[in-house]
C-alpha cells in the first residue's frame, strides 16, 4: 500500500449535508465544535476563513480550504466584522441535523455557498502526517481535484437512494485531493520522513518497514532492500529524517501500537507481537519511552475519552 493511503485511510468525514450553507451577506459561519479537521469548499461565490487569534485567508470558488485544531474559526463576507458586533453570526454545531433537500432548484441561489466537511481524527496513524499541516491552509483545485468538484456541484440537491454516503465519499475524496497538492507546494512543511518517501535510497527503506512492521529489520537488511550500504543508508536516512532506520521503525511501531491499544479484544500481549516484540514486557517498555506513559495507561485514558465523547492529545 502507497504510505500516504495508508496513513490516510480510515479518514471519514461526516455531515456532508449539515455542511452546506447558503449565505447572503452579511454572513458568518462559525464553527465551534472543534473537529480535528474541517474541510471547506465554496460551490459558488467566495468568503474568508478566520483562525482563531489568525490571519484571515481568502477563499473563493475553485480553492478548498482547510482548517486543523480544536479553536474555533469563522468563515464570513467581511474579516473586520468578526471582531465586531455578533450580529449575523450563525454557530455551526456538527450534531445538528437538518431535513434533506426537496430538489435542486434553491441549493445553488445564494451568492456565497459553502460545503464543509468534519473530520474527528482520532487515530494516531493519519495524525503524524495531518499535525504537519498549519492552522489554516487554502489550495486552488489543481489536477483532478478541478472535475471532483464540479461532480461535487451535480450532486447537491440530488435525493437518490444513499446520496448522503455519496456526498460524504466525495468530500474524503477532495480532501486527499486537497492535501495531495498542499504538500507538493513550496510552503508546505511536512515532515522528513514524507520528503523521504521519494529518495532512492531512504524511500525503499521507509516503505518496507510500513510494509511489514513487524518484521526484524537490520540496518544491512534494509540498505539491501535500497541496493547501498549500510553506511550509506543510515547516512542518507538520517539527513533526510532526522532518525536514523531503527529509531524511525521504533516510532512506527509505537504509532501503530496506539491505535491498537484502542482496540478492547486485543491484549497489550497481542498488540506486541504485531508490532514486531516477542514478549509484553519490552514491548512496554519502548512504548513507554516513547509515548510517556505505559500501554495500559494509555489504553486507560483513550477508553476514558472516547466513553465521554472527547478527544485525547497524543503524548509527546
Amino acid at each position: 500500500m502507497d504510505v500516504f493511503d495508508e496513513l490516510l485511510q480510515g479518514v471519514r468525514g461526516r455531515g456532508a449535508v449539515f455542511g452546506r450553507s447558503v449565505l447572503w451577506p452579511p454572513w458568518s459561519l462559525r464553527f465551534t465544535d472543534g473537529a480535528y479537521l474541517t474541510l471547506c469548499l465554496p460551490m459558488r461565490g467566495a468568503g474568508w476563513i478566520v483562525p482563531e487569534g489568525g490571519e484571515p485567508l481568502r477563499l473563493s470558488f475553485g480553492e478548498a480550504a482547510i482548517v486543523r485544531g480544536l479553536a474555533p474559526f469563522t468563515f464570513t463576507d467581511d474579516p473586520a466584522r468578526t471582531d465586531g458586533p455578533t450580529a449575523g453570526v450563525r454557530e455551526v454545531h456538527w450534531e445538528d441535523e437538518v431535513p434533506p433537500p426537496s430538489g435542486p432548484g434553491p441549493e445553488l441561489a445564494g451568492p456565497t455557498v459553502l460545503l464543509a466537511a468534519a473530520y474527528d481524527v482520532r487515530a494516531e496513524v493519519p495524525r503524524r502526517l495531518l499535525q504537519a499541516l498549519p492552522p489554516a491552509l487554502v489550495v486552488p483545485d489543481e489536477d483532478d481535484c478541478g472535475p471532483l468538484r464540479d461532480y461535487l456541484v451535480a450532486q447537491i440537491g440530488g435525493a437518490r437512494p444513499g446520496h448522503q454516503t455519496v456526498l460524504d465519499r466525495l468530500l474524503d475524496w477532495m480532501l486527499v485531493c486537497t492535501l495531495r497538492d498542499w504538500f507538493d507546494r513550496p510552503e508546505a512543511e511536512p515532515p522528513g520522513w514524507y520528503g523521504a518517501l521519494g529518495d532512492p535510497v531512504a524511500g525503499p527503506a521507509i516503505k518496507a518497514m510500513h510494509d511489514d512492521p513487524a518484521h526484524p529489520w537490520t540496518t544491512a537488511e534494509l540498505a539491501a532492500r535500497a541496493g547501498v550500504s549500510r553506511t550509506t543508508l543510515a547516512k542518507r536516512f538520517t539527513e533526510l529524517v532526522g532518525d536514523g532506520p531503527v529509531a524511525y521503525l521504533t516510532e512506527w511501531r509505537m504509532t501503530l501500537a496506539a491505535d491498537l491499544l484502542t482496540r478492547p479484544e486485543l491484549t497489550v500481549a497481542a498488540v506486541a507481537r504485531r508490532v514486531g516484540y516477542a514478549d509484553a514486557f519490552g514491548f512496554s517498555a519502548a512504548f513507554k519511552r516513547l509515548r510517556g506513559e505505559s500501554p495500559t495507561a494509555y489504553r486507560r485514558a483513550a477508553t476514558a475519552a472516547r466513553g465521554e465523547g472527547g478527544r485525547r492529545t497524543p503524548a509527546g
